[in-house]
């Protein structure tokens, strides 16, 4: 089953003009490049690589990243434009924000949230953070495979900022430019 697999994917790259050897195989859970689903047929062997479509070569983000943290779609993204108590955070590089971003966004890259609580509505007494008028916090980085929001929700956490209240977007800008919403560029 799996030679018969492997020689489909050689055909339909093949076809494409790039060998099945050329594909480079991408990360789907942690270090892992692939992922063996037993069938009745025997083995398959599920692989990831890079399409146009895929953007990122991250690995698959669970949908809670820490316990407490809420997943959420687009129709939560909009609804939480309106709401005075929330802010959607873009958690990307600046270049990636600078190439177009969720309108009225706010950005905290996600190597320098944990430092930058304030902005999200906590205060640090006594060198730690008291995060309790903290904001609703709507975190988004590139989409699944991206580990910069999540990387970013964990610290928050474990520096005090409350799990309840940060509400993850896993999509991010892959999903959200895929199902057409409006992005704009350079702004900072």
């Amino acid at each position: 089953m799996i030679g018969k697999l492997l020689l489909a994917a050689g055909i339909v790259a093949a076809s494409m003009g790039v060998s099945a050897q050329d594909k480079e195989l991408l990360r789907i859970i942690g270090e892992d490049k692939q992922f063996v689903v037993q069938t009745k047929s025997g083995p398959f062997v599920i692989t990831r690589t890079m399409t146009p479509c895929a953007k990122n070569k991250g690995w698959l983000q669970p949908l809670v990243p820490v316990p407490g943290v809420h997943p959420v779609g687009e129709i939560e993204v909009l609804h939480a434009m309106n709401d005075k108590d929330a802010l959607i955070v873009d958690m990307r590089e600046p270049d990636d924000r600078i190439n177009g971003t969720i309108p009225n966004s706010y950005h905290i890259p996600y190597t320098l949230v944990a430092g930058r609580m304030d902005e999200l509505g906590c205060a640090k007494t006594g060198g730690k953070w008291d995060c309790s008028k903290a904001k609703k916090v709507y975190a988004f980085c590139n989409g699944p495979v991206c580990p910069q929001s999540p990387s970013a929700i964990k610290a928050m956490v474990r520096d005090g900022f409350p799990a309840d209240k940060i509400y993850y977007y896993r999509g991010g800008m892959l999903d959200w430019e895929a199902l057409g919403f409006p992005v704009v560029k350079d702004d900072f």
